[in-house]
């Protein structure tokens, strides 16, 4: 499904809040990035029951009823988990992993909240979600019938959403710190192998492992919780920055010149993980272009040269993927690369 156009968490509840009680929502989005939790929110925001359905589970008698017979005609009785009689929030998860006979007895109660004889009180409201075709998820083709019944629209992840939400929902400290460092970390989308990968819902369930062992465990217990649940390198980037937590070095106080790079072979992961930080901070402080920048900004880029030259004399491979290009990750600004090329041609390396 091309939506063209995604919206955060936050503008997915103001829409819902605006649109689902005259409309059908369909929620598109990759696994894990919240889509139900943000329908259950929303509907005990609206002091309404939530049912959740599950596309992927249901046959089609098991929306149309089974039939009775009275007084010598048949009366389809409609499933008690939506035969209610108050209004309540029907959520119909996974609705493009069901089959196509099931996506034609959601027909009428998508569009007339109605099935078989039984109708929805009024005020009922119906949510559909799913993942979509690029997600190495179980999903299949939905009719045009269907899609035409709703207003559809693809969630994306927000970091700043996800960290009010983390903050009241006793998120583990450790991973609240993290994200607010790297943010673009939160999540990556669905890898083609059969892997962990990092999203909202795998964060929070790692936060979950870590606060069971009470006092945190040693850092390769928790280099192992990452790996099963994000992406290897989030999780080798986690375990490091635990690590470099544990130990003395900060990436401020590098900065400000009161600590020093570690240079030691079994710091070399906390060196990585520094040198990444560094790497965010330098995208966020510099501006795009040079005329732009302001008396601060002249100090941290002097400051951030010298220590592009200490990183590089303790690790040049480490020091050239601090400043180089690659796909997938915002390019520090041309006019800081020249500097930094003229400067330590050294690091004028193609990567790859």
């Amino acid at each position: 499904m091309n939506i063209g156009i995604s919206v955060t968490p936050r503008q997915l509840s103001e829409l819902l809040l605006n649109v689902s009680p005259v409309r059908p929502v369909f929620i598109w989005g990759a696994p894990g990035i919240g889509k139900s939790s943000l329908v259950e929110k929303f509907a005990e925001a609206v002091g309404m029951p939530c049912v959740s359905m599950l596309g992927s589970q249901l046959a089609p008698e098991d929306l149309i009823g089974v039939p009775q017979i009275k007084d010598g005609v048949s009366h389809f009785c409609p499933p008690g988990i939506i035969a209610r009689r108050e209004p309540y929030c029907l959520f119909l998860d996974e609705l493009n992993a069901c089959t196509h006979e099931v996506q034609k007895a959601f027909y009428s109660l998508i569009n007339e909240k109605r099935v078989g004889e039984y109708t929805m009180p009024e005020g009922s409201i119906v949510i559909g979600a799913g993942n979509r075709s690029t997600d190495s998820a179980i999903v299949k083709t939905m009719s045009s019938a269907l899609i035409n019944r709703m207003l559809h629209v693809e969630l994306r992840a927000s970091h700043r959403d996800w960290l009010e939400w983390a903050g009241a929902n006793q998120i583990h400290p450790y991973i609240l710190d993290y994200i607010k460092m790297r943010p673009d970390h939160l999540f990556t989308p669905p890898p083609k192998t059969e892997e962990p990968f990092s999203t909202p819902r795998s964060w929070h369930i790692l936060s979950d492992a870590l606060g069971e062992y009470g006092d945190l465990p040693d850092i390769e217990t928790i280099g192992l919780l990452a790996q099963g649940c994000l992406s290897s390198h989030h999780a080798v980037q986690f375990k490091a920055f635990v690590k470099q937590i544990r130990s003395r070095y900060k990436l401020a106080s590098i900065i400000d010149g009161d600590e020093r790079w570690p240079d030691k072979p079994e710091d070399r992961d906390v060196l990585y993980f520094l040198a990444q930080s560094f790497r965010s901070q330098l995208v966020k402080e510099l501006p795009r272009e040079r005329e732009n920048m302001r008396p601060e900004n002249k100090e941290f880029v002097h400051k951030a040269k010298a220590l592009i030259k200490d990183l590089a004399q303790i690790s040049l491979e480490i020091a050239q993927m601090a400043v180089a290009t690659a796909d997938g990750v915002e390019r520090l600004p041309d006019w800081f690369l020249v500097e930094i090329v003229r400067d330590l041609p050294r690091l004028a390396v193609k990567k790859d």
